[in-house]
C-alpha cells in the first residue's frame, strides 16, 4: 500500500516512515503543503500533518479532497476539538493526535481503507482461513470442517472483521466502531462476550488473543493445506 506522508517534523516523520516500512507500506515523504499538492506519483492514503511550514494543513486537506476520494488521515499535535471537527468536515477520513504509536496509525489506515475499498462482486466467494475455516461473506455463512456454524449476527460481523487482517492487532475502539456503530456509547464488555463465543465455537481453527489495554489479535491455526485463498470452502 502506498502512503503519502506530509510531515515537516523530521524525527516524527522518520519514526513513522520506518514503522510503516516494517509493516510493508511504501512511503513517499514530503515536508510542505505545496509539495503534497504537486506530488505526481500515485498513492492510496494520505497522512497529513496540520502544522506545515508553508500553509495550513486544513487547506491542504480541502484541496486534496477536492481532487478525489483518496483517504486522508490527519495527524496533528493540535488537540482542540474544533480543529478535529473542521478537519473531518473538510474531508478527512480520520484524525490521530500526537503523540501516537505506529500501530495505532496502521490500524487507522486499515480501517479507512476497508471503508474506502468495499469488496467487489468478483471477491465475494467464500474465503478459506487455514485448513478448517471458511467465511462466505456474500451469504454471511461460516463453516468449520465443512459444517455450518451457527453464529449470532454480531458474532458473524466480528469474525468477518477480524479475519480481514489476520494477525493484526485491532484496538477495542476500532472493533466497536466497525462491528457495532461509530456512535456506540454502551459498555464494551459486550465485545468480550462475543470474543468468548467465537473462541468457543471455532476452537482449533482460530485463536483470538487479548492484548491488555489495547484490543484483540486473531490468528489462524494453520496445518496441512492452511492459508487463505478464495474459492469454495466445503471440500
Amino acid at each position: 500500500m502506498r502512503v503519502l506522508l506530509v510531515e515537516d517534523d523530521e524525527p516524527v516523520a522518520e519514526s513513522l516512515r520506518r514503522g510503516l516500512l516494517r509493516y510493508g507500506f511504501a512511503v513517499a515523504w514530503v515536508t510542505t503543503g505545496s509539495a503534497a499538492l504537486s506530488h505526481d506519483d500515485p498513492y492510496d492514503v494520505v497522512l497529513l500533518d496540520l502544522g506545515l511550514p508553508d500553509t495550513d494543513g486544513l487547506d491542504v486537506c480541502k484541496a486534496l479532497r477536492g481532487r478525489g476520494d483518496v483517504p486522508i488521515i490527519v495527524i496533528s499535535a493540535r488537540s482542540d476539538e474544533t480543529d478535529r471537527v473542521v478537519g473531518l468536515e473538510l474531508g478527512a477520513d480520520d484524525y490521530v493526535s500526537k503523540p501516537f504509536g505506529v500501530r495505532e496509525v496502521i490500524a487507522r489506515i486499515r480501517a479507512v481503507m476497508r471503508r474506502a475499498q468495499p469488496r467487489t462482486s468478483a471477491e465475494t466467494g467464500p474465503d478459506r482461513y487455514g485448513p478448517r475455516l471458511t467465511v462466505d461473506r456474500k451469504a454471511a455463512r461460516v463453516r468449520l470442517d465443512g459444517a455450518e456454524v451457527a453464529l449470532a449476527p454480531k458474532e458473524y460481523d466480528l469474525l468477518a472483521f477480524l479475519t480481514e487482517e489476520p494477525g493484526a492487532l485491532m484496538s477495542r475502539e476500532q472493533i466497536m466502531e466497525a462491528v457495532w456503530d461509530a456512535n456506540w456509547f454502551g459498555p464494551t464488555k459486550t465485545l468480550d462476550v462475543h470474543v468468548a463465543a467465537l473462541r468457543r465455537k471455532l476452537t482449533g481453527a482460530i485463536t483470538i488473543e487479548a492484548v491488555r489495554g489495547v484490543g484483540f489479535r486473531l490468528e489462524i491455526v494453520k496445518g496441512d493445506g492452511g492459508g487463505r485463498s478464495g474459492g469454495d470452502g466445503t471440500s
